[in-house]
């Protein structure tokens, strides 16, 4: 028996379902903002209605889209996986792409030859813009992107290039004042820190902050620097101990890295929070992991992610950001200070 293959929805039956006009429906297809309410209504609902599916490759070529957006992690793959902060970014630009029905591609560029992939990709036109996350200072990839012309948002300022590349962020350096101010009422004389990177926003401005506060006892014999992993942050405390060991807290400028610094002070005989007071920085799963659990800076990331992915939306739709975003830090008291 002969079974008639049922005829795919096309434009024009969402028109006559949404009672509108094709070129109505084509607009808003096409990302077109100047859609009325109540016509956008009827056209989402007559989609639904008839299983109308958006052909890409057809609109690719009028609007001269990919609808997709490449995000960029300038650090080793492992870096991923570890750090508790990078899967909350990938999700949440995800999820908020996918409202637009944009699709995410990630890509590693840990070192020049991963960097010239991603330019490669790019200039392809395989993406409508970039995503880039833990840019570090001096990092080539952002002057190659504007040399082809593709528009680029960076979650986090990448250093000296703040004016060049519209970001959003955490308030890193007012969040670097709330724990040191803190941890000076709560009684502690000697305060050292762990910085992440001084050639990453939060490395420098977490460090601004500390001295801010402190002032001239902000030594260098009490400032240390780590780079943003667990291990580092055990070592870093070591070396700390070693040459201050009459240290009676820290500020580290990551939850990944304080975990590290409660093992290294674990393993000398510190007590925490009686001996050395440890305060960390993201507010991550980490923080609550720890023993004792982790007081620390909540910065909010997933609103990080999403201002950084609407600021880049905006950038490919023909409008240029005019300020960063900088969203507000909190203190979140545990027992580790």
């Amino acid at each position: 028996m002969f079974v008639q293959k049922r005829r795919r929805p096309t434009i024009h039956d969402v028109a006559a379902a949404a009672g509108v006009s094709r070129g109505t429906v084509s607009r808003l297809l096409n990302g077109d903002r100047y859609v009325s309410a109540s016509a956008r209504v009827a056209i989402e609902r007559a989609i639904a209605e008839t299983g109308y599916v958006v052909n890409r490759n057809a609109r690719s070529l009028v609007t001269r889209r990919t609808g997709s957006v490449v995000m960029v992690l300038s650090e080793p793959q492992e870096k991923l996986f570890e750090d508790p902060n990078f899967p909350v970014l990938l999700r949440t630009a995800t999820r908020r792409l996918a409202e637009r029905d944009v699709s995410l591609v990630m890509m590693i560029a840990a070192d020049d030859s991963d960097r010239e992939r991603v330019v490669r990709y790019v200039r392809g036109g395989h993406a409508d813009g970039v995503l880039l996350i833990s840019t570090h200072a001096g990092d080539p990839l952002p002057d190659r992107l504007r040399e082809i012309n593709v528009p680029a948002a960076a979650q986090g300022a990448i250093l000296g290039r703040e004016s060049v590349i519209p970001y959003a962020a955490a308030d890193d350096r007012e969040g670097a004042r709330q724990m040191t101010r803190y941890l000076v009422e709560s009684g502690r004389r000697r305060i050292a820190t762990i910085t992440g990177p001084l050639d990453t926003p939060g490395g420098v401005l977490r460090l601004e902050g500390f001295c801010d506060v402190l002032g001239r006892k902000a030594s260098k014999r009490l400032i240390e620097h780590g780079d943003y992993t667990q291990l580092g942050g055990e070592s870093a405390m070591a070396r700390l101990l070693q040459r201050a060991p009459d240290i009676d807290a820290v500020f580290v400028g990551s939850d990944l890295m304080a975990a590290g610094a409660l093992s290294a002070l674990r393993a000398a005989g510190r007590r925490v929070p009686d001996d050395v007071a440890v305060g960390g920085f993201d507010d991550s799963a980490v923080a609550l992991t720890t023993h004792p659990p982790l007081t620390t800076v909540r910065q909010p990331l997933a609103q990080v992610a999403e201002e950084t992915v609407r600021l880049l939306l905006e950038l490919i739709d023909g409008d240029r950001p005019e300020h960063p975003v900088i969203l507000p830090t909190e203190l979140v008291i545990r027992e580790s200070a």
